[in-house]
């Protein structure tokens, strides 16, 4: 095919290429083409004209209209702060008692309870706080250290076996694998204590005395006589329905044999007092709407 041939349907000239039998045609570039590449040419020119837009080294062109991102974001929480100053002002000064009494605090203390917990806490709580295996219940369960606002805020101030200097310390001792107990008298403790919340102490005593006479041994001095637990130890109590790990014959087994040493962070450091204070209420508060 000749350089510079017209094609007879289009009008158009042939670049001179063929492909069994299918001509390249030589199409101009449509004109809504060069329209759109100077309109955002244009727009790219004035923009950075305008905008901070180039990068210069260690610093940027600032552009005409000095728009600056950082001083809009500070001025968003300047302004954001100015609207919490009130509320913020209640929860600092009075005490959880009456946090909950000020409804209109308590409004306040949800919604941003409910994205400090769903930002901090829901990965190993739960998003409804209803805990996950090796985490705490928090909306309806029973908490080993106590449930009242203050021991809240001070487990979430501190942590449990955390590298906070005042952190709450808490271990089950691993009785099979250190040896403390031998096979036989786990099995017996273990059955004891699944037993415990089904049927209650009495109970238990009466079907698995050698459980109860190990348990009174080992385990009462956290547990208590009444394997009801002790806030002080953060020892759980073993006769409700409430199982941090599970309480199926295997899991106590792997609990009493391995032991346990669960871990929470201390959030003083990250979130400070203020945001300490409105998680212990928040979650007081859920509790209190979920019993």
């Amino acid at each position: 095919m000749a350089l510079g041939e017209r094609d007879p349907v289009t009008g158009y000239l042939t670049t001179g290429h063929e492909w069994n039998g299918i001509k390249e045609l030589n199409s101009p570039v449509p004109r809504i083409v060069y329209v759109f590449l100077i309109l955002t040419t244009a727009f790219s020119l004035i923009y950075c004209l305008l905008m901070p837009a180039l990068p210069l080294g260690t610093t940027y062109t600032k552009g005409l209209l000095g728009y600056d991102e950082r001083q809009v974001v500070e001025r968003e929480l300047a302004r954001a702060a100015t609207v919490k100053a009130p509320w913020h002002e209640v929860l600092d000064r009075q005490d959880f008692v009456a946090l909950a009494a000020d409804e209109a605090v308590m409004r306040e203390i949800r919604e941003a309870g409910r994205l400090l917990f769903g930002q901090n806490c829901a990965a190993c709580h739960g998003t409804n706080a209803m805990g996950n295996a090796g985490f705490p219940n928090l909306a309806t369960g029973t908490l080993n250290w106590g449930d009242s606002p203050e021991v809240m805020q001070e487990t979430i101030r501190i942590g449990v076996n955390s590298a906070h200097p005042e952190t709450r310390t808490a271990q089950m001792p691993a009785f099979g694998k250190d040896g403390i107990l031998s096979r036989r008298e786990v099995d017996a403790v273990i059955a004891y204590v699944h037993d415990l919340g089904r049927d209650g102490i009495a109970a238990a005593n009466l079907s698995h005395s050698d459980g109860a006479e190990i348990f009174g041994a080992q385990c009462s001095a956290c547990h208590g006589e009444d394997a009801r637990g002790n806030a002080e130890l953060g020892a759980p109590n073993l006769t409700d329905s409430n199982w941090l790990y599970g309480g199926d014959l295997q899991t106590i087994f792997e609990t009493v044999w391995y032991g346990r040493q669960g871990q929470m962070p201390s959030w003083e450091a990250r979130l400070g007092a203020r945001n300490v204070k409105l998680l212990a209420a928040y979650i007081s508060d859920l509790r209190t709407q979920r019993p």
